[in-house]
């Protein structure tokens, strides 16, 4: 990808030259410890669900239903509490769906039954839903252009390494404690970043001079003093549209928008809808194919290994290849990698082989899709927009999972419901040489 300059004074790091300071890396620093919480809490539930499975005695179809929802939560959490971060801030809006995350993982713990983990499930997505938007348009705002990509990538690589981190914990936490052990510790972990976000997370430069709250200007420097820079005397001016008619939500969906953000929902579905059934069902498959829990967990967490791999990779390669020929590549590159992994004969290394390659592309795609999100949309409307477009996204992560499910019970094998679900990626490849990046959205591309 080329790099990318945010429209409108004052913003952080347009000019190329500008060396990323330690108060931007550790506002970054904190989005990527958030994002390894989403990827822990939703792997949670594919360490868990071999056991839950077992004590309450769930068919495949309540499994998958039980993954679908929290993403459900997610889906609602993205459309309606995302457009906080443009109304109240991007800092309020982390701090709420935190708080929302650490409840609900904490009530998961105690549920009696499946109607109850659902619930919890869906109380913990609205909070992930809600708080991706946030911090990937924290990451967008705080970074330099020339490292802007890097640090999306550095962000998503969050993801793959909360999960990690979950299949190494869980294995020994599930074997002395119980499934429910899982769950305290991500509520723990949740609590934890409370304060870190009031410590290190700073208001967006962008969100303060669109919406000029109450004490923008102060705001506002004291962010300049500790990038090292003069404060300013005066707000500067707000654009025409920005003065005559704030956007709101409905401006995402009429007019020159309506195109970029039907596209951007598409394309998040449908690349979600074969990267969560991947991340969610690979430990029950292959319990199913009689392998130890530990097994399914490990093949896990060697798909998250390698998808950090493959996010430092996207980074640092994305300036030179170009945002969209590099994000084709990597979306065939899931769909082979799935169809392969549906193909593989039943010995532990040979899945775990293809878990890994797997893993590479899936995690990458994710990292495409944060990419993307903020070339897409204005400062004003850029948490809102991004919260559209992630909706989608999980409205394709709980269909995947459940079709899956519902594929199994009929009968399905497993190469046919692993190409089925490699489908997808297919229309994702379609969409990306339509979508508008950066064309009247506040971002400028330049190749």
């Amino acid at each position: 990808m080329a790099s990318v300059t945010a429209a409108g004074p004052p913003t952080i790091g347009t000019d190329d030259r500008e060396t990323m300071s330690v108060f931007q890396i550790a506002a970054i620093g904190v989005c990527v410890l958030i994002n390894a919480l989403d990827g822990f809490d939703v792997l949670a539930v594919a360490f868990t669900a071999p056991a839950i499975s077992r004590e309450w005695g769930l068919a495949p179809t309540q499994v998958g239903g039980l993954f679908s929802a929290g993403l459900a939560g997610m889906g609602i959490g993205a459309f309606t509490i995302s457009p906080l971060g443009d109304k109240l801030g991007r800092r309020p809006a982390i701090l709420f769906c935190l708080v929302l995350l650490a409840a609900g993982m904490f009530a998961s713990a105690f549920a009696g039954n499946l109607s109850q983990l659902a619930a919890t499930r869906v109380l913990t997505g609205l909070g992930i839903g809600g708080i991706l938007a946030s911090i990937n348009t924290v990451v967008a705002e705080y970074a330099s252009p020339r490292r802007r990509s890097l640090a999306i990538s550095c962000m998503a690589l969050g993801y793959p390494v909360g999960a990690t981190v979950g299949a190494l914990a869980a294995v020994p936490l599930i074997g002395a404690f119980g499934w429910r052990s899982i769950y305290l510790l991500g509520a723990a972990a949740a609590a934890l970043l409370v304060p870190l976000v009031l410590w290190l997370l700073p208001e967006s430069i962008q969100f303060l001079s669109a919406r000029r709250p109450a004490g923008a200007l102060d705001k506002i420097n004291r962010v300049q003093r500790k990038l090292g820079r003069a404060p300013l005397d005066r707000l500067p001016p707000l654009a025409a549209r920005t003065a005559e008619n704030r956007p709101g939500f409905a401006d995402l969906f009429r007019g020159p928008m309506l195109a970029a953000t039907v596209l951007v929902m598409l394309l998040n579905m449908c690349v979600m809808a074969t990267v969560y059934f991947a991340i969610s069902w690979t430990p029950k498959i292959l319990s199913e194919l009689g392998f130890s829990d530990s097994i399914g967990i490990y093949a896990s967490m060697m798909m998250n290994v390698a998808g950090a791999i493959g996010c430092l990779l996207f980074g640092l390669l994305a300036n030179r290849f170009g945002l969209r020929n590099l994000s084709a590549a990597v979306f065939v590159g899931m769909g082979l990698a799935l169809t392969a992994y549906g193909l593989a004969p039943p010995r532990a290394v040979a899945l775990i082989a293809a878990a890994f390659i797997t893993g590479f592309f899936l995690n990458t795609a994710i990292t495409c899709l944060y990419t993307i999100l903020p070339q897409v949309f204005p400062p004003e409307m850029r948490a809102t927009g991004t919260g559209i477009g992630l909706g989608g996204g999980r409205i394709g992560a709980v269909a995947g999972p459940y079709l899956a499910g519902m594929l199994m019970a009929a009968g399905w094998s497993r190469a046919a419901y692993c190409i089925a679900l490699a489908v997808p990626m297919i229309a994702a490849i379609v969409i990306l040489p339509a979508l508008p990046l950066g064309r009247g959205a506040g971002l400028r591309e330049e190749r």
